[in-house]
């Protein structure tokens, strides 16, 4: 029987990609039935990586991935094709180099007197042990709208655990208790190595080049019709059956408004919101402008949907208040060898098997990653880059005297210096371009449950979502695993797939990663 049915994705992120993929190889959608609208000129979303040798490079972020706790992503992975080398798999491709290129950090934090900080103790006192315990044996329910600072005291956040695994998952004190507890239970495994990040697994190059660009490939090569520079300004709900049901979808192209009609059946899949909405980009010898989502309109929509229908979620939790939920990266380009070279005799590491380096008494908290080289596809053998960011970068710096968010890209290279007691001549020729991320962190906001919606929400008929901004039973946010688990979930259910989803492992009931964990946690 021909099938009729057409599919649409609201947003070109790494969620919508995976979702279409899903409804391929797993629902027999065939490709040239499915739509793509995305805001911007290119796919991927947050999974972003731009630029040239001669104007410098840049993304937003940088990603850690492990084979334990991305068991969707490989899922769909092991499927894709990579484009260097189309006989292997994405999958096989990423641990066949982890393999040859591990991490293992030998300056994981770096202190005011520019030495490399012993880490062999995690810093706990047995009252900070009993509290980081009765926080991870906590109902959800318990930790709802509330702070991590409401279960931990105040020098818990001076010890080595917490400069560690707040700069590798980009926690601040103020953040949602619940969520702390879901990583803490996530990545049990990875918190007896958390010094080394020995477990991290990362592909030849950045995430976009590596992992969206060769599945976008697949996507095109199956007929998936991508709308770039459309904005969906609005999903026309009708209650069918008492069911909301998407029946058009309104975008504006080109200047232009149109229309297009939903069939009842049509599934619609809507990436509500984005942790890189109003972000805003520098230059060597500008800041980043400071935007707010009235820049860019990314929350509009999902605030109009959310009127009136509870099960739709609650976007203001997450985008109420930007001074929680900025932060700043920064991705420097250099032709002169000198920085890396300088930071390999520092550290013991060479460039690629370091991970993060974290200046934890910085004022604005700096974490600095050097990659294996080139991290990009099109990168000159003479080229280098490394990327890094800051929790802080509304406070004072300390060898510059302003705050991060109103620095240039020269400026946060004069401060990293400063830090590193190193001359500046080492970034001569060097082009830092900064970043300002007001959202980035807002899936950390405390919240209840309901403040985030299903995959498919139990009102819906034919309207799933696809985020960061939805609720998974145990998954953690603010990885590539949970847009990936996200949209295979609303897929499955929507279509009515008869195949198991990979479940989240369950690590925290492991004897022996439990019985690790504790020793780490008394050394």
């Amino acid at each position: 029987m021909t099938n009729t049915r057409k599919a649409y994705f609201v947003g070109g992120g790494i969620g919508a990609l995976a979702g279409a993929a899903f409804m391929i190889r797993d629902a027999g959608f065939n490709g040239s039935d499915i739509s793509i609208f995305e805001a911007g000129k290119k796919l991927g979303g947050s999974l972003d990586a731009s630029g040239s040798a001669d104007l410098g490079y840049a993304m937003r972020g940088s990603r850690m991935m492990t084979t334990e706790n991305f068991e969707c992503t490989w899922d769909l992975f092991k499927s894709i094709p990579s484009l260097s080398n189309p006989e292997k798999s994405v999958f096989d491709e990423t641990i066949e180099f982890t393999e040859n290129v591990r991490w293992n950090a030998k300056a994981r934090l770096v202190d005011r007197n520019r030495a490399v900080a012993d880490v062999s103790s995690m810093g706990f006192s047995m009252a900070n042990r009993i509290e980081l315990l009765k926080l991870s044996e906590a109902l959800d329910e318990e930790l709802e709208n509330h702070r991590i600072t409401d279960w931990l005291s105040a020098d818990f956040f001076s010890t080595a655990f917490w400069h560690m695994w707040s700069t590798t998952f980009a926690f601040q004190p103020w953040h949602s208790a619940l969520e702390f507890k879901r990583y803490l239970h996530r990545f049990i495994v990875s918190f007896s190595r958390i010094e080394t990040l020995s477990g991290v697994k990362h592909p030849i190059y950045n995430h976009f080049d590596s992992m969206v660009c060769p599945l976008v490939e697949w996507l095109k090569q199956r007929g998936v019709q991508f709308i770039v520079d459309a904005t969906v300004t609005d999903l026309e709900l009708e209650e069918i059956d008492g069911k909301a049901t998407v029946i058009a979808i309104h975008f504006e192209t080109a200047g232009k408004k149109e229309t297009l009609a939903v069939k009842h059946d049509d599934p619609v899949f809507f990436q509500n919101a984005s942790m890189t909405d109003a972000s805003s980009w520098g230059a060597m010898s500008a800041p980043p402008d400071r935007r707010t989502k009235h820049d860019s309109g990314g929350w509009a929509l999902w605030e109009k949907l959310a009127t009136g229908r509870s099960d739709f979620g609650n976007p203001l939790t997450f985008n109420s208040n930007t001074s929680e939920t900025n932060w700043l990266s920064f991705t420097v380009t250099l032709t002169n060898p000198r920085f890396f070279q300088q930071i390999e005799l520092f550290t013991g590491n060479a460039p690629g098997t370091g991970g993060i380096m974290t200046f934890k008494d910085s004022s604005w908290l700096i974490s600095i990653v050097l990659y294996h080289q080139p991290h990009f596809l099109d990168q000159p053998e003479n080229v280098q880059v490394f990327w890094g960011y800051a929790l802080h970068p509304d406070r004072v710096g300390d060898y510059v005297a302003k705050p991060m968010s109103d620095c240039n890209g020269r400026e946060i290279l004069q401060e990293l210096c400063g830090h590193l007691n190193f001359e500046r001549d080492v970034f001569t020729d060097g082009t830092c371009i900064p970043c300002r991320m007001p959202y980035i962190a807002s899936q950390f906001m405390p919240r209840a449950k309901s403040d985030r919606p299903l995959p498919v929400p139990r009102s819906s008929r034919n309207l799933a979502f696809v985020s960061q901004f939805v609720e998974l039973p145990k998954d953690t946010v603010f990885t590539i695993e949970y847009s990936i688990r996200a949209a295979q979930m609303a897929v499955y259910e929507l279509m009515k797939v008869e195949r198991d989803i990979p479940p989240v492992t369950p690590y925290d009931e492991s004897l022996r990663i439990k019985l690790d964990a504790l020793v780490k946690a008394f050394k």
